[in-house]
C-alpha cells in the first residue's frame, strides 16, 4: 500500500460516495487507475465495506451506551451468538481490565436499553454509560503519514 492507496481510502472515509472522477482528480490519476486500486484493496481485505452515516436520533435511536460485561470464559461459547443476534448491538470488544467484554448499543429509550442490560446480566456483571454528548462523532482512521504532517505530494 503505498501513499496514493492510503490518500483514497482517507477520501473514502470522508464520503464513501465520492465520485470516481473527483477521487481521481484528489489523487492525480486516472479514473480507471483509481478504480483498478480500489478493486484491488477490497480484495486485500483493506476496504471491507462501505456504509452510510445515519443520525440515528433523527430516526428515533438517541440513546448510545457502553456496557461493559465480565463474561465467564465458559459462557462466551453462548454470549457471542446472543450479541450476534441483538440488532441494537453496535460493536462488541474483548477488553483488558475488570470487564472482558465492551459492547456499544443503541436504544429508543432508556427502559429498552435497561431490559437489554437486565437480559445480559445472565451472562455476568456489568457497568454501563449512557453517553450525552459525542465531542468527536464517529470518523475513519488518520492515516500515519497524516499524523505526522507528512506531505501529500507524490515525491520526485
Amino acid at each position: 500500500m503505498d501513499h496514493i492507496d492510503e490518500q483514497i481510502l482517507m477520501i473514502l472515509q470522508e464520503n464513501a460516495r465520492t465520485p470516481l472522477k473527483q477521487l481521481a482528480e484528489r489523487v492525480y490519476l486516472s479514473s480507471p487507475a483509481v478504480a483498478a486500486r480500489m478493486e484491488r484493496l477490497e480484495r486485500q481485505g483493506i476496504i471491507t465495506g462501505y456504509q452510510a452515516q445515519i443520525d440515528w436520533m433523527a430516526v428515533g435511536y438517541p440513546i448510545i451506551a457502553f456496557v461493559n460485561i465480565d463474561v465467564d470464559p465458559a459462557q462466551k461459547k453462548d454470549f457471542y451468538p446472543f450479541v450476534q443476534n441483538c440488532p441494537n448491538v453496535l460493536e462488541c470488544s474483548c477488553i483488558t481490565g475488570a470487564y472482558s467484554m465492551l459492547l456499544k448499543v443503541q436504544f429508543p429509550t432508556t427502559q429498552k436499553l435497561d431490559a437489554f442490560v437486565d437480559e445480559i446480566h445472565a451472562f455476568g456483571r456489568t457497568s454501563t454509560q449512557i453517553v450525552f454528548s459525542q465531542a468527536i462523532p464517529h470518523r475513519g482512521l488518520r492515516l500515519a503519514k497524516e499524523l505526522s504532517g507528512q506531505s501529500e505530494k507524490p515525491e520526485e
